[in-house]
């Protein structure tokens, strides 16, 4: 086998192995991308969920505890009158029996009434002193009062720092209210310091949680900096937000919508890629809404998510298709290439007239059946040879119908028709059966080529034959005598017959004009001239009495037939022209 081949195949192989292995090294990054994506997103939904129960957790049972202490009637009856003495000793009773039940063992309350704000933490330092200060709308730091009073209802947190009371707090602040009458506000903090380390500082590779309001302010974040203190008394402009960690304008607008969709109850769980400080992460926010926050959780799926953990599948992959790549050429090269030589050998011992040493391949595939071909090669020449003749004998046949028809037209041309002559002749003096014959020529036709063109006197033909043998018998003949002259042959006919097929004739090419395309059509009428023949009647001999009567035809104005009559005793004579 020449070296040429295995070359090429091996070639072609390594050529198919890098055009399968180029997009399969996309489709796999790709695969990778996207399982990395996902995997996050799940992540990312999970670390939501765990931040929001883990919040939850922490807070809400302050968060229940403060709205007891809220309704609790004792509570009522002194918000409503401050200035009673006993009122105010059940009052302050009742805010110490909580006070140790709050996990910071600390608890605040202002009365609406005077505006007085009374303190106690869980060293009871303040005891006997409880009454801490007064509120005024003047101060801006009492503002949180107001703006959560405002509120009407509910519990509400602020991160704030108490510059009176020298402390830095999650505040819990719950309206104390009775029916639509807002009596003041109580609650309790949580240490900010505990609530991030319990919380928000959980270490977690890759995972930055942190805990925002409504107007996306940080209220709970491992960076102390970034969080926004005194946010329910800030300006919104004034205020760090989650929004100004984004770096694009698109990002900041779809976080506000995921804002608005948890918030709403649309989805537990929202989360998107945006861009952070140059960087791409995965953002996903839930909500809170208990206590107001939503807690927001930022991923970088890279350092969560090692795309090395895939790249032992993906040697795999290519070992594997090294390996199918190096067997495909090795059972290539047994199967085809080794068995090829042999065959070459073979044709090589054939030429060297070794006919005896030719092996058989006796394999059941293309192979194994060329090569017990080529043993069967000599016994077929013999049936080639017979089958060539035969079909050299095909070929004379059709050589010998194109050769006797019209090849325009498919009837018998000149020739063909002759030799039809002769042999209807014969059966009709063995029959003693009359024949008539008529010639048709197309009046008018060489003004059809001139203006028309040769194409559509070629279609004015074909139309006029098609007519004509639409007339005729199964045993009648007709042949192209001429360029548009005609000659048919009419067997078993009379003087009668012949005057009612001529007369149709005519009237088939009268009646109907010849269709050229487009929308055109060709009137067309035709000049007949016909004879009986007689039994010792050559065909030139009818076919002179036939002429002659189509040039009377002619002379008589065409579209028309004459037909000639047998002589007489005064000669011959001519029928009058006729028309069908």
């Amino acid at each position: 086998m020449p070296r040429g081949l295995r070359s090429r195949v091996l070639v072609w192989t390594l050529a198919i192995l890098v055009a399968i292995a180029l997009p399969a090294a996309g489709v796999f990054i790709w695969l990778v991308d996207s399982t990395v994506i996902k995997l996050g997103t799940l992540f990312a939904e999970k670390q939501i969920l765990f931040d929001r129960y883990r919040g939850l957790d922490s807070l809400m049972r302050e968060v229940s505890l403060a709205e007891t202490v809220a309704r609790s009637p004792a509570i009522l009856e002194w918000a409503k009158d401050e200035a009673d003495p006993a009122k105010a000793q059940r009052g302050l009773a009742e805010l110490e029996h909580y006070r140790i039940s709050f996990k910071d063992q600390s608890y605040f309350v202002v009365l609406d009434g005077s505006g007085n704000y009374y303190f106690n933490d869980k060293d009871n330092t303040y005891e006997h002193a409880r009454r801490r200060y007064t509120l005024s709308r003047e101060n801006p730091r009492d503002g949180w009062y107001y703006k959560t009073v405002a509120l009407a209802s509910g519990c509400h947190l602020n991160v704030d720092h108490d510059d009176t009371l020298n402390v830095t707090k999650v505040w819990i602040n719950c309206i104390i209210r009775q029916g639509d009458r807002v009596l003041g506000i109580i609650g309790t903090g949580v240490d900010l310091s505990q609530f991030i380390r319990e919380v928000v500082d959980i270490p977690q590779t890759g995972v930055q949680s942190m805990f925002v309001d409504r107007n996306g302010a940080v209220q709970a974040h491992r960076n102390p900096k970034l969080v926004d203190f005194h946010s329910l008394t800030k300006d919104t402009k004034a205020k760090t937000t989650i929004f100004t960690l984004l770096d694009d304008q698109a990002d900041r607008s779809a976080l506000a919508a995921m804002m608005e969709q948890v918030a709403a109850g649309g989805a537990l769980v929202r989360s998107r890629f945006m861009q952070i400080e140059g960087h791409q992460a995965l953002v996903g926010v839930g909500y809170l809404d208990r206590l107001g926050w939503f807690n927001v959780t930022i991923m970088d799926v890279d350092e969560i998510i090692d795309r090395r953990m895939f790249l032992p599948i993906g040697l795999l992959l290519a070992a594997m298709l090294l390996a199918a790549a190096a067997l495909s050429t090795l059972l290539f090269k047994r199967s085809v290439l080794d068995r090829l030589a042999r065959m070459e050998a073979d044709v090589q011992r054939v030429q060297a007239g070794r006919f005896d040493e030719v092996a058989s391949d006796a394999a059941d595939d293309e192979i194994g059946r060329f090569s017990r071909a080529l043993g069967a090669m000599a016994k077929a020449v013999g049936h080639n040879t017979d089958r060539l003749e035969e079909m050299v004998a095909d070929r004379t046949r059709e050589l010998e119908r194109l050769a006797h028809h019209d090849p325009l037209t498919g009837i018998f041309n000149r020739r063909g028709f002759e030799r039809a002559f002769e042999a209807e002749q014969n059966r009709a003096r063995r029959a003693s059966r009359p024949m008539a014959l008529l010639l048709i020529d197309i009046d008018h036709f060489k003004p059809v080529n001139d203006d028309h063109g040769h194409q559509a006197g070629d279609q004015v033909i074909i139309e006029v034959v098609a007519r004509l043998e639409g007339l005729m018998r199964n045993y009648d003949v007709c042949g192209r005598w001429g360029g548009d002259e005609f000659i048919v042959l009419l067997a078993e006919t009379s003087l009668p017959a012949l005057t009612a097929v001529a007369a149709k004739l005519g009237a088939a090419t009268r009646d109907r004009p010849v269709s050229l395309g487009a929308g055109f059509s060709l009137p067309i009428t035709v000049s007949i001239g016909a004879c009986l023949v007689a039994q010792a009647d050559t065909l030139a001999d009818a076919a002179g009495h036939a002429d002659t009567a189509l040039y009377a035809a002619k002379q008589g104005g065409r579209d028309g037939f004459v037909i000639h009559e047998a002589p007489s005793r005064a000669g011959a004579a001519l029928a009058p022209v006729g028309r069908g």
